[in-house]
């Protein structure tokens, strides 16, 4: 499954947690499957977030609706700091 890997630096976790709930709604209609939010140790002021999709197109899609609608508007994006760091990942075969 694809996962729409995003990195930011926040100036607030409570602020920017707000606006992450506000969008799961979004979330869900877009096709995210599952979700993962995690701060590195050492650095409260910094998010990454795994979004898991059935297919790359849905999260290309969603990758645009970010761009365009949340992180591209500031009231969308309140605790924002600098410009978030995306890849779109697929799983790796064992071998």
């Amino acid at each position: 499954m694809p996962i729409l890997h995003i990195e930011h630096p926040i100036t607030d976790f409570e602020t920017w947690a707000s606006a992450f709930a506000r969008f799961s709604d979004h979330r869900r209609a877009a096709g995210v499957r599952a979700e993962r939010v995690q701060r590195p140790v050492g650095n409260r002021s910094y998010v990454v977030i795994d979004l898991e999709f059935d297919t790359t197109e849905e999260a290309e899609a969603f990758l645009g609706f970010l761009k365009t609608k949340v992180w591209g508007v500031r009231e969308n994006a309140p605790a924002l700091a600098g410009t978030p760091e995306t890849a779109i990942l697929e799983p790796v075969e064992a071998w």
